[in-house]
């Protein structure tokens, strides 16, 4: 994990990170990789070393990669390849990387550098939001998966459901839906309902937020150091920390 702060980051820091990504640590080549891309505007080098993450099956990298060909960082608005983004994001999804899987799902929603497919769009999202919960319910000791993707799918079931349909009713009370039983007042309701955060929801399912890669945080805090130029703009998502490459990039 990188330790450094962005306050103390030092061309020693870069040597040894550098000697990490060489002797083939994929982590050490990540992080130096979005540093190098995004903080030291290095972005041949830092994309070089995010790619060979990526030939790691780094999820992350190959997620951020993803990223780089939607916004066509890096480069000219024509230098995106939304469909190259699309395929790093199958490949991450298929890690199990949830950023990955959200993107995968709106891409296929929207018909965006893929062949539109709402039902599979809508399962892949379903599946990050079960896995974002899990992670939130595992950080606090959770021990009831199963539970939690009953009221997830409860979630979306009410959510889709046609007028007509029959609602939940009696508020504590179980009641047969499908093959499961589904709790309104249920604790893990409750946690996936309370507030957080709810730009990683999709079906109205908010969880606390995760803790943020020690690369975002970098990123962070670099540019609250060294705030962008030439009117740049950061990503509107705080934890991201990523900055325009040339301006209007994330519009």
């Amino acid at each position: 994990a990188l330790k450094v702060k962005a306050a103390r980051w030092s061309e020693s820091a870069h040597r040894f990170l550098k000697l990490c990504a060489e002797s083939g640590n994929v982590e050490a080549c990540y992080t130096l990789g979005m540093i190098r891309f995004y903080c030291l505007r290095d972005t041949p080098g830092g994309a070089s070393l995010m790619a060979k993450a990526a030939m790691a099956s780094h999820g992350a990298a190959l997620h951020s990669l993803a990223v780089i060909q939607f916004n066509g960082s890096g480069g000219t608005r024509q230098d995106k390849e939304v469909r190259a983004g699309v395929a790093l994001c199958a490949r991450a999804a298929s890690l199990g990387y949830i950023d990955a899987m959200r993107e995968l799902g709106h891409c296929l929603q929207d018909g965006y550098g893929v062949v539109k497919n709402v039902s599979e769009g809508r399962r892949f999202l379903f599946e990050a939001n079960a896995r974002e919960a899990a992670d939130a319910l595992g950080a606090s000791h959770d021990k009831t998966p199963l539970h939690l993707k009953f009221c997830l799918h409860y979630q979306l079931r009410r959510q889709s459901r046609n007028a007509n349909e029959s609602t939940l009713k009696n508020t504590g009370q179980q009641k047969r839906v499908g093959c499961g039983y589904w709790f309104e007042d249920h604790r893990i309701c409750k946690l996936i309902q309370s507030r957080g955060s709810s730009l990683l929801s999709d079906f109205g399912c908010n969880v606390p937020a995760a803790d943020i890669h020690n690369v975002n945080r970098f990123l962070v805090d670099w540019f609250t150091l060294h705030p962008p130029s030439n009117g740049l703009s950061l990503c509107s998502y705080t934890d991201c920390g990523r900055p325009e490459t040339r301006r209007h990039e994330f519009r």
